[in-house]
């Protein structure tokens, strides 16, 4: 551990902050309930939207795991190196929704309202994804972990410190990752077996995802 960092003083000066990240968060909330497209009775593109500020506890560990890196984390870095103090989970039924929720969020940049901190990122574990998320422009990065979602780092237009991170993942990918952060995160679980069932689980993750979208495209012929 670099025995200049103090994670308590860092987490010290997040919470003198807190409230400025809660307000942005409930901004970026407040955006997703409130636009039409997205909410249209009796169809909506989201289904839910989960969201929270980073637990003082868990940004604390988060410190102690990162302690030895070459650039640790300061009470004068905090806000560039992690950008997950606010987040919000947009969940949605179906893979086709994501171009609408993707669109939703770029027009937010393009009018001014956000800023994008990094270029959106779509991790998967399934290369056959690959080509339909490039081309809405995400970068895509294959994780080994079998993670599946969607992330956008936004800020407000007029502060680059305050980031909130937004998910996008549909309901079954929900499912594996809540399933995987319980067992296996932060800490990777020390049971094969458990982290073998997890792999299976995504498999059949990806299976109802696209059964779902065969459902819905069925339905909309």
């Amino acid at each position: 551990m670099n025995s200049s960092v103090d994670p308590q003083s860092v987490v010290e000066k997040y919470m003198e902050n807190r409230h400025v990240f809660k307000r942005f968060l409930n901004a970026v909330v407040d955006s997703f309930t409130l636009e039409p497209s997205l909410n249209e009775y009796g169809s909506p593109v989201i289904h839910s939207i989960k969201h929270r500020l980073k637990n003082e506890s868990h940004l604390e560990k988060k410190l102690l795991r990162k302690s030895d890196e070459s650039e640790p984390i300061t009470n004068s870095n905090i806000f560039d190196k992690i950008t997950d103090l606010a987040g919000a989970r947009i969940l949605h039924l179906h893979q086709d929704q994501l171009p609408k929720i993707h669109m939703f969020i770029m027009r937010m940049v393009s009018n001014g309202d956000w800023s994008l901190h990094e270029k959106p990122v779509a991790y998967s574990w399934d290369p056959e994804s690959q080509q339909f998320f490039e081309g809405l422009d995400l970068e895509v990065k294959i994780k080994e972990s079998f993670y599946t979602s969607i992330h956008y780092v936004v800020t407000p237009a007029n502060d680059s410190r305050i980031k909130c991170e937004i998910q996008v993942r549909t309901l079954f990918e929900e499912i594996w990752g809540e399933i995987d952060h319980t067992v296996n995160y932060p800490e990777k679980s020390s049971s094969q077996a458990t982290r073998e069932q997890l792999r299976v689980l995504s498999k059949l993750v990806s299976t109802g995802s696209r059964l779902a979208d065969s459902i819905f495209r069925l339905d909309n012929n």
